[in-house]
Formats: structure tokens, sequence, C-alpha cells
């Protein structure tokens, strides 16, 4: 599992981290919901220690969240437990690997995007895992809209264990990337004063 080994290690310290802007984490998710229908089963990909996932279950019948480390995992169902929560439940899984309960009403990508191992070939699967009008909610850092010198350090930090693999895209290039896997860009924006985070919902089309 692609830099499932970094995450495991990174794991404590990402859970204990604070959120570094509450109300734009707030204002995304206010805005995710507009997306979201009280039946709907949803998908989280990428989902971490499984905060956005078991604050977002009280707005749908069901959420399957995944990620590629067992020990986010074991700390988002932690979580789950603590929360008394019972519509979501938590996998561990590539994000491209198919799922048995697909396709899904909605699909949720959280900072994951610019993880993955090809956009192209993650925003293919996603599509084929959503239902007709269904939505692909997303926030996703675009590194080639950020200060320049950002992208070598990056490379000079994982050279040293402390940053993951990455795509270098800007806010366009994940746009026109929707649009190629057969989507509909249905909103983007912002939230807060990050404007490297950029928000997207694609629908895939009836």
């Amino acid at each position: 599992m692609a830099d499932a080994s970094f995450w495991d290690k990174a794991a404590k310290k990402y859970a204990a981290s604070p959120i570094k802007d509450t109300a734009a984490y707030e204002d995304t998710l206010d805005r995710a919901r507009h997306y979201l229908q009280p039946a709907d089963h949803v998908l989280e990909v990428g989902c971490g220690t499984g905060t956005t996932a078991l604050t977002l279950s009280a707005s749908v019948r069901q959420i399957t969240a995944t990620d590629v480390s067992g020990k986010m995992l074991e700390i988002a169902e932690a979580k789950r437990a603590d929360q008394g929560r019972t519509n979501v439940s938590f996998q561990r899984c590539e994000t491209i690997q198919p799922m048995t309960d697909a396709p899904f009403d909605a699909i949720c990508a959280f900072s994951i995007l610019h993880l993955v191992d090809d956009l192209h070939i993650t925003l293919s699967h996603l599509y084929s895992q959503l239902k007709p009008d269904g939505y692909v909610i997303s926030k996703t850092t675009c590194l080639r809209d950020m200060n320049m010198f950002i992208p070598p350090m990056i490379k000079i930090m994982k050279m040293f264990g402390k940053a993951p693999d990455v795509l270098l895209f800007d806010a366009a290039a994940l746009e026109a990337a929707f649009r190629n896997a057969g989507f509909e860009v249905v909103e983007t924006g912002y939230f807060g004063k990050n404007t490297a985070a950029r928000f997207v919902v694609a629908r895939r089309p009836v």
C-alpha cells in the first residue's frame, strides 16, 4: 500500500495535531452537506483518523471510510466507539480498490488527491464507484499554486522520511483532470486563507 508505512509512523502525531483553520474546516463540511442527503451511503477515501467521516455521519445513512494506514484506522475506530456511531465503518485499503458496496451516492476525498499515485487513474476509479447524478466532494492541496520553494522543500523532506510522495499540479489542472475523467465540475472555491487548497465538487452525469 502506497506510503502506508509513512502514515502509520505519523498517525499519533497527526491525531494530536489541531486543525490549523477550524473555521475553514467547518465551512468546508457545511458546504459538503449541501450535496448530501439523509438516505445517502457515502464513501470517504483517505479518511485518516476518521474525524470527517464521524462528523458527516449525522447527515447521512451510512459512511464507509477507507485509508491505507492501519494505525490511522485504529485511532478512527477508537473515536467511533467512543462516540457511539453505528453508521460509520472503517476499512483499510487503497484509494483505487473497488468496493463491494459500490456504487455510492457520494464520495468524499479530502486532502488525498495530491497523495495518490496517479490522479487520472484515481478519478476514473472514483467515477466507476459513483452512482449517476452522484457527487465527488473534494478539497485538494495544489502545490503548483503555492510558493515556488515548497515543491523542492518537500522533495528534500521526503529524502529524510519527513514527507510522503506527492503530486504537483495547480487548480486548473485538477479541474481539468475531473473533466477528463467524465465528471461535470459543478462548484469550485476556497475556504479560509489557504488559496492552495481547492474545493471541487464534481458530478457524474446521468
